[in-house]
């Protein structure tokens, strides 16, 4: 009497792949909602507002722009820096600011490492000298005329590398971008000095 081939049982404790997928989606997806549940937490508790920057005063000095087109100034900036928020303060670990005239970098200097406090103001005194500076295309031109005006059209930008604390916990640094124009300055004294507010991106 012919006996029935044998039947091939199941291996058992081998999950089945397709239930072992869905188990690590779900996982997934509870942990994003984590996620996401404590940077809402954390968003409600801080109510982080955006960091204000303006240029409050400026000036310049020693301008002397050469027939070889080669430019010596000295320029002076006040700039208020504003943290409106009342849990949240900043490490400014390298802060660099440069002044540009039509796209072109007059002159560059760095400001020192400084705290800024939650609901703090702080006002950074920054000297900045063109020395020799070469000047190209209508840059030359553009630049007497505008002496002959009595005004100057400038542009600041500070580029900035900072740390967030909030009590004990620092975050990793991150890059901000402050881009204040147009900066006026005037080389008659009759003239006030327009504040000018600038743009964050971080």
């Amino acid at each position: 009497m012919a006996h029935p081939p044998p039947q091939s049982q199941p291996q058992a404790g081998k999950p089945n792949r397709s239930i072992l997928l869905r188990y690590i989606a779900m996982i997934i997806l509870f942990l994003i909602i984590l996620v996401g549940i404590a940077v809402l937490i954390i968003w409600l508790v801080l109510k982080p507002k955006r960091l204000e920057y303006s240029v409050e005063d400026a000036a310049i000095h020693k301008f002397n722009l050469t027939d070889a087109n080669h430019l010596y100034a000295n320029f002076d900036f006040t700039i208020r820096a504003y943290n409106p928020n009342s849990r949240v303060s900043l490490y400014y670990d390298s802060v660099e600011v440069a002044v540009r005239y039509e796209d072109q970098t007059l002159a560059t200097n760095a400001v020192q490492p400084f705290f800024q406090s939650h609901k703090n103001v702080t006002r950074l005194h920054v000297g900045l000298t063109a020395q020799t500076v070469a000047l190209y295309d209508s840059v030359p031109k553009d630049l007497r005329l505008e002496r002959s005006s009595g005004d100057i059209e400038l542009d600041v930008l500070l580029r900035a590398r900072i740390r967030f604390k909030v009590g004990v916990w620092k975050s990793k640094h991150r890059i901000m971008t402050i881009f204040c124009s147009p900066v006026f300055l005037t080389f008659s004294k009759a003239k006030s000095f327009q504040r000018t507010p600038c743009e964050v991106q971080l």
